[in-house]
């Protein structure tokens, strides 16, 4: 199989009932790059820090993360359209880990939905709820960690309602940020909780 092949290739689906299906894939430079600098520069994505980048600017810093061994990116396609992009990388191999005792299983993640064509109810949730699934997939994976902008009070209500624990806060260089863990135990306790609150209603 070839390189554009193996990008374009679904690696995770899940079918949501009133949605359709949310699939997976690696980034594609060459076809994401534009897609991706319109969505970083938009003033609703300005805790992902890229506001004032060119296009060759954000391409040079997902150019590095392709040709890393430890960080990766992913897009999310529903009917055939890219709606969020989604960075993975080894904690521990990431600067993130002079901040907490980071274990050889932590599996850090950031995640951009792109902008809204129209309103979907529960679309973030699909959308992060599928990430955290794809994620625990890898045997490799024992908890995935986050490190959001404190201001950032939607990522903060997406974490809490999928189980993540808040651990502290830190000053990065280019933020205050809250870690926070998620274990897979953690994740199915958050959805049982969901569904007892939904079979309530």
């Amino acid at each position: 199989m070839n390189n554009a092949a193996i990008l374009s290739t679904t690696v995770f689906s899940k079918t949501i009932k009133s949605l359709g299906d949310i699939q997976l894939r690696f980034f594609d430079l060459e076809k994401d790059v534009q897609t991706i600098y319109d969505w970083v520069t938009k003033p609703y994505a300005t805790y992902w820090g890229m506001q004032e980048y060119t296009l060759e600017e954000v391409k040079i810093a997902y150019q590095e993360i392709v040709e890393s061994n430890h960080h990766d990116a992913f897009i999310g396609m529903l009917d055939d359209q890219p709606i969020f992009l989604m960075e993975r990388y080894k904690a521990s191999k990431d600067p993130i880990s002079d901040y907490y005792d980071a274990k050889e299983g932590d599996c850090g993640m950031h995640i951009l939905v792109g902008p809204a064509k129209k309103k979907i109810s529960n679309f973030t949730w699909y959308v992060f709820s599928t990430i955290i699934e794809y994620l625990f997939t890898d045997p490799r994976t024992d908890r995935i960690v986050v490190e959001p902008d404190v201001r950032n009070d939607k990522i903060h209500i997406l974490n809490k309602k999928a189980g993540f624990k808040y651990h502290k806060e830190v000053d990065l260089p280019h933020k205050r940020a809250a870690i926070a863990f998620c274990e897979k135990e953690d994740y199915k306790k958050a959805l049982l909780s969901i569904n007892d609150k939904s079979s309530a209603i």
